[in-house]
């Protein structure tokens, strides 16, 4: 029962999960392109293969340590759109005897060397080009004058095979509306398409163009010309997806259950949930909002209370500001919707799936910490 179990935990609502996961199936079948989920957001197996169970081709892993989770799990075919270095090819090979395994490339000479350690193992290794699509953290550079070039000798190497394109449009997280972050998508598909049209002239075809994050996920039927996307935070969704307008609060399925520990003043109550279990991301979304979380007043609540705002975090304690007429005492048992699912997840062993008050199931949380 929520009403007695030690707090802080990590809650989902099985049904918004489950409704999530269909619901962007459909948005990705509607579309003609491939859903493949990044994983990262629940660590979960089970999740993991309820998404394909719905439909999905596989997964994407952040991290090796991931993705070896996940292999020995049984998911037949997951992707790394992460820069792997060489040196972990060992790794990677072991990884090719248990499920159908591709990576990232944004630099020949990596992709020369992953093309030496495939060919002294003799194997070989899918692979696809990240594009720095606006985001400006990996990718090639889609405007420099020698990146056609520069794909059409990584899909020249022996021991590779290369598959396509690769984006995030991370930036979409930064955009200011609903139509800035159509803009965004409209421009990565577009940046994508175009370098596709630039190797197929140079006879490098191009199988996949896959682009992927939450907030841009909306645009998909738009973005023609797309094999696949890679939303991740969609299954539980959070704060943050609810201010880009991702999502409404009755599809957020994860939130913290808490617990007031001190009231030291009319206008503070602390609870038990620090940066421990809410972690320190800030809020992002359209217009200006604060606060570490939002709270609903009690387990039953369906609906938030903004005046409880936390505005500050310890280790083990938030700190929020509340109107001198909140009725929280010490003891009283409140949810919080986090800014951000995905690092939450991470920092708890095990997720509660619950309906009401009674918890129906427990989710082992097996490839958290896995960052290696």
């Amino acid at each position: 029962m929520l009403t007695t179990i030690p707090t802080p935990r990590v809650v989902v609502d099985p049904s918004r999960l489950r409704a999530n996961i269909s619901a962007m199936q459909d948005l990705a079948s509607r579309a003609g392109v491939r859903l493949r989920p990044h994983a990262k957001t629940h660590k979960s197996p089970a999740i993991a293969r309820w998404q394909v169970e719905a439909g999905a081709v596989g997964i994407c892993c952040a991290k090796l340590g991931e993705a070896e989770v996940f292999a020995a799990a049984g998911i037949a075919d997951i992707r790394l759109p992460y820069p792997i270095n060489p040196s972990n090819a060992d790794r990677v090979l072991s990884l090719l005897h248990q499920t159908r395994l591709s990576i990232v490339v944004d630099s020949l000479d990596v992709a020369r060397e992953w093309s030496a350690r495939m060919l002294a193992a003799g194997r070989r290794l899918e692979v696809l080009v990240k594009v720095d699509v606006g985001f400006h953290r990996c990718g090639v550079n889609p405007d420099a004058p020698a990146v056609v070039d520069t794909i059409r000798q990584v899909a020249d190497l022996s021991g590779l095979q290369f598959l396509g394109l690769l984006s995030h449009a991370g930036h979409g997280y930064g955009a200011g509306s609903v139509e800035e972050m159509r803009a965004i998508a409209d421009r990565e598909i577009q940046i994508l398409k175009g370098l596709a049209s630039q190797l197929k002239d140079k006879a490098v075809p191009v199988d996949e163009i896959s682009v992927g994050a939450t907030p841009t996920a909306r645009f998909i039927t738009a973005q023609r010309g797309a094999t696949e996307m890679r939303p991740g935070n969609y299954v539980f969704f959070d704060r943050t997806q609810v201010g880009l307008e991702s999502a409404r609060l009755d599809q957020c399925a994860l939130h913290v259950v808490a617990m007031v520990v001190s009231r030291p003043s009319p206008a503070r109550v602390i609870f038990d949930a620090g940066s421990k279990v809410l972690t320190s991301d800030g809020l992002r979304g359209f217009g200006q909002q604060a606060g570490h979380g939002l709270v609903f007043p009690s387990l039953e609540a369906a609906i938030p209370d903004p005046s409880i705002v936390i505005e500050r975090l310890s280790e083990e304690h938030g700190v929020a500001r509340v109107q001198p007429s909140c009725p929280l005492r010490i003891g009283d048992r409140v949810r919080i919707l986090p800014n951000h699912s995905c690092p939450v997840v991470n920092l708890t062993d095990e997720i509660l799936l619950v309906e009401g008050d009674r918890i129906v199931e427990r989710l082992e949380v097996a490839a958290r910490g896995r960052s290696t």
